[in-house]
């Protein structure tokens, strides 16, 4: 099994169970990007380039979806974030089966 050390924000949200609503613990896109991250990081392993962590909320969020211009300057904000949305599943819950020690 392969073991890695992730770092997440002490106050954010526990990861929640497998199938259950995305809380914005960030465990999963700290882990490695999903298929969007991936391009926008130009990376397969680790964190995500557009993970951002939102002090005010206490929680990460998607920048492809928070902030498309960032990430997608030549798209029309609410194309990609549009585009985000989908390629990321949001809605769908969490995917994550990562063990958490």
């Amino acid at each position: 099994m392969r073991q890695q050390i992730i770092l997440i924000q002490t106050d954010a949200p526990a990861k929640p169970s497998e199938g259950q609503a995305c809380n914005g613990c960030g465990v999963c896109c700290a882990f490695e990007p999903c298929p969007l991250g991936q391009w926008l990081s130009r990376k397969r392993h680790g964190a995500c380039a557009a993970l951002q962590w939102v002090a005010a909320d206490r929680r990460y969020r998607c920048g492809a979806v928070a902030t498309p211009k960032l990430f997608m300057p030549w798209l029309p904000a609410a194309w990609g974030r549009r585009l985000a949305l989908r390629w990321i599943s949001a809605a769908k819950g969490c995917d994550s089966n990562l063990d958490i020690a």
